[in-house]
């Protein structure tokens, strides 16, 4: 069980990140956003300890953490160039993650209704943010185009035998609190701002938390 030892401490740091950014003055967000971010890498690293991991997936999922805490990093900075960035390094590691749950459960019956749900729900979080988009127009539709993708391809896992069922409820459930967290996001910073946004950091660590998580778990 030594893939677990960092979550507890993950979920302790998370803790005081939300209510660092609570705080008017925020100078211990940059302590505890990275490492909450490096426990988060941990936890999907400690797989390869594990007797029926797979390497090659374990990979992937950590190529796609470390371009999530590049994207962490990049966003603290508040600039609309790190912004930029930081919406880069995650539109990344969505393409990442992505092709991994292909890579591994390739392309099932029922993709097109998750699909098909994922684009009417795109289409409205695009029109309702689209106003206080300005020069950001094209890289916000791609990223909910790339992120609603991600998600279809971790809800495929469900339908398909690569992975355990603990593994395709861990890719789902984590993939979409990763989902809902960046839609609030979204809302909070083009929409209409709320004081409770912080929150989505919390389905932020915990879905990337249960994407890590699904390294551990492949049966011999």
């Amino acid at each position: 069980m030594v893939h677990l030892i960092p979550v507890p401490f993950m979920i302790v740091t998370v803790a005081l990140l939300i209510r660092s950014e609570s705080q008017p003055v925020r100078p211990r967000v940059r302590i505890w956003k990275p490492f909450s971010s490096l426990l988060m890498i941990s936890v999907a690293a400690l797989a390869w300890l594990r007797p029926h991991s797979d390497p090659a997936y374990t990979s992937w999922i950590l190529a796609a953490l470390v371009l999530s805490t590049v994207g962490d990093v990049a966003l603290m900075f508040g600039s609309p160039r790190a912004f930029l960035a930081g919406l880069v390094a995650f539109l990344l590691a969505h393409i990442v993650y992505s092709t991994a749950f292909t890579l591994w459960n390739g392309l099932q019956s029922a993709d097109w209704v998750t699909g098909a749900v994922l684009l009417v729900l795109g289409s409205w979080l695009y029109r309702y943010v689209l106003p206080g988009l300005g020069r950001l127009r094209l890289p916000v539709a791609l990223y909910i185009v790339v992120i609603c993708v991600m998600l279809n391809r971790a809800f495929s896992t469900l339908w398909g035998d690569a992975f355990s069922p603990i593994q395709r409820w861990m890719i789902a459930i984590g993939a979409l609190f990763f989902w809902i967290s960046d839609l609030m996001l979204g809302l909070n910073r083009f929409g209409r701002p709320f004081s409770w946004n912080r929150i989505s950091l919390a389905f932020y660590y915990a879905g990337q938390a249960l994407l890590a998580l699904s390294a551990s778990y492949f049966v011999a």
